[in-house]
């Protein structure tokens, strides 16, 4: 007879273990990306693709100038549970190999019915749809995990971010501090009606 924290464990075990779950789609420019959750054996992927993000890209991802990717920042990259935090991350055959091009995570926020969430894709790939299709799928994880809101946080001059959060339905406001960010967020709850 198992205990109830048998049962736990057990349960824990197996919300850690990444989804069966993938989507080969297609991008505007008719490219094919493999989509699906980002796994533990994935770290070296996600280093190479932090690696190679201009420093446009890695300053609007991580609000600050490039600087080294350390060990730290890679363990928190790749810290999923698959339910409080997640990342999907979105793949290309280049050169005959996979190669990681873009990433959508969220995790839970202070209040545990929200979730902030991130998205970036690798510049070149940029302006195809490939964060509109990240974002669609954690969109939908969020809400399957049974969040109410999903919400982000980004410098004012993001402009792609901006186009992206109102095409996908996203609110946008300023925080009381000013107006060197925008808060973009996002009514998970189902309508009905």
């Amino acid at each position: 007879m198992m205990t109830d924290y048998v049962v736990a464990e057990i349960l824990a075990a197996l919300a850690d273990e990444p989804p069966s779950e993938h989507w080969i789609e297609a991008l505007s420019n008719d490219t094919h990306v493999l989509i699906r959750p980002l796994h533990p054996q994935d770290r070296h992927l996600e280093f190479d693709f932090i690696k190679q993000l201009s420093a446009e890209s890695f300053r609007t991802r991580f609000f600050g100038a490039m600087g080294q990717v350390d060990v730290s920042l890679m363990d928190q990259m790749m810290d999923v549970d698959y339910c409080n935090r997640t990342a999907y991350i979105a793949m290309v055959h280049e050169n005959g190999q996979l190669c990681e091009v873009g990433i959508s995570r969220y995790t839970t926020s202070a209040d545990a019915r929200q979730c902030d969430c991130a998205v970036v894709v690798a510049d070149r790939w940029q302006r195809h749809g490939m964060g509109t299709l990240l974002m669609g799928h954690l969109i939908v994880a969020a809400q399957r995990n049974g969040f109410k809101t999903m919400m982000s946080v980004h410098q004012n001059n993001n402009f792609g971010m901006h186009r992206l959060a109102r095409s996908l339905g996203f609110h946008s406001r300023y925080p009381a501090t000013g107006d060197d960010e925008i808060i973009y967020e996002l009514d998970l709850t189902p309508a009905f009606g």
